[in-house]
C-alpha cells in the first residue's frame, strides 16, 4: 500500500499558546511553514510557525 504524501502538522502561535492543526504535502513542501492567522486569545492576526 502506498504511503500518504500528506502529514498532519501543528501550527503554534509566536505570541501565545494557541495552536492550529492542519496538513501539508511533505513531498512539495519540505521546509517548515509560517502562516499569518487569527489568534482568538489575543484577538489579532499573528504569525504561526510549524511545530513538531
Amino acid at each position: 500500500m502506498a504511503s500518504s504524501k500528506r502529514e498532519n502538522i501543528k501550527l503554534k502561535s509566536t505570541e501565545s499558546d494557541h495552536c492550529y492543526f492542519t496538513t501539508k504535502n511533505k513531498v512539495n513542501t519540505r521546509d517548515r511553514i509560517e502562516r499569518k492567522k487569527y489568534d482568538p486569545t489575543l484577538r489579532k492576526k499573528v504569525v504561526y510557525k510549524e511545530a513538531k
